[in-house]
């Protein structure tokens, strides 16, 4: 049995609902260190993410709501969730597969986000705790969801390892040749979620090339290199110390918001981004199989609500590492497939590792 109040704060009988039938609960994953995930299985999301800082403190890192009403009415129906089936954006909400066109939800501007209307951070995944640090979440996506095509079986398996990982484990299988992106959309904040700022984090990601967009954030198609631009992170920066520069990319997103192309072989598992807040010396380097991840600074956050322990999350108040494909990938030939087919299975696997630095 789970304690009824866990060591972030939050109350489990809070998350427990019945949506579509299918029962929301919160999910608690513990190493022997002492470190603790919660889970929900609404959306497959990171609700809290504690781990300790330089001076042995308990940190929460993840961004998130008290109770599972509040994740159903956020203004940030992203946060800490699996994003699918298609990850990030596809232009226009239209792709053409083996000669059929599929027409997809607008739902960001001109363009198809994140799945659509209710993509998977908005249903009920079937949930197996298999032992204490580790749950294994399960979802159909039936054929015609959201206008994609194929009856879609996907499991997400978290892990949480007494080297205080998480692991991120995504396998996929179609019975009709198909599209597939998938990411978690967690909001870290490493000097604990609620901290008003990122700027000050250092951050690394090993990426000589991005991805430069239009103003509706679809990528021009060609990369650009990031050597002599506020995009360049090759080098230990701090997130905020070109944030506000007069350069069109950062403007279009009010911040970051864009693909960076890892500098690995693709399918290679490899270290891509190092992050490091100075306030609390919490480390976060993240490993990846994926050829891409999206670096988001909260831009589009307001502060207008209040998250977990009474904090508010205001404009650039956490950053996103989604680790994934390329967006609108099925419109560009040059780019990693997304296309999965019935013969194939999609798995993948990203680990978040925390570490101190005194």
């Amino acid at each position: 049995m789970y304690p009824e109040k866990t060591k972030s704060g939050l109350i489990v009988s809070e998350f427990e609902k019945v949506i579509d039938g299918k029962h929301t609960s919160l999910y608690i994953l513990q190493n022997k260190n002492g470190a603790e995930l919660l889970i929900s299985n609404y959306g497959a999301r990171i609700v809290s993410l504690i781990v300790p800082d330089k001076g042995g403190n308990w940190i929460d890192v993840v961004t998130g709501h008290n109770n599972i009403e509040e994740y159903l009415k956020s203004e940030e129906p992203y946060f800490g969730a699996v994003c699918g089936r298609t990850a990030n954006r596809i232009a226009k909400g239209k792709f053409t597969l083996d000669g059929k066109e599929y027409t997809l939800a607008i739902n960001n501007g001109p363009n198809s986000l994140h799945g659509g209307l209710k993509g998977f951070n908005s249903v009920v995944w079937g949930a197996t705790q298999t032992d204490q640090k580790t749950l294994v979440l399960h979802y159909l996506s039936k054929d015609g969801e959201e206008g994609f095509p194929g009856n879609l079986h996907v499991t997400v398996t978290y892990t949480l390892t007494d080297n205080n990982e998480v692991v991120i484990k995504y396998e996929a299988k179609t019975d009709k040749t198909t599209i597939l992106n998938l990411t978690n959309h967690a909001y870290f904040n490493l000097s604990g979620a609620g901290d008003p700022s990122v700027a000050d984090h250092l951050l690394t990601i090993h990426a000589e090339e991005y991805l430069p967009t239009d103003e509706t954030a679809i990528p021009y198609g060609k990369a650009e290199k990031v050597k002599g631009t506020p995009m360049d992170f090759t080098k230990n920066q701090s997130i905020g110390s070109r944030i506000s520069e007069d350069f069109q990319q950062l403007i279009w997103a009010r911040g970051y918001d864009h693909t960076y192309i890892l500098d690995k072989k693709e399918g290679q598992n490899a270290l891509a981004v190092k992050c490091y807040s100075p306030k609390t010396g919490i480390e976060m380097d993240i490993y990846t199989d994926q050829p891409g991840v999206q670096l988001y600074t909260g831009n589009w956050m307001t502060g207008n609500f209040v998250g977990k322990n009474g904090r508010k999350y205001p404009s650039q108040s956490a950053v996103c590492f989604e680790t994934q494909h390329f967006p609108d990938s099925i419109h560009n030939s040059d780019y990693p497939s997304i296309i999965l087919k019935p013969e194939d299975k999609f798995e993948s696997i990203t680990t978040f590792a925390f570490s101190v630095k005194k």
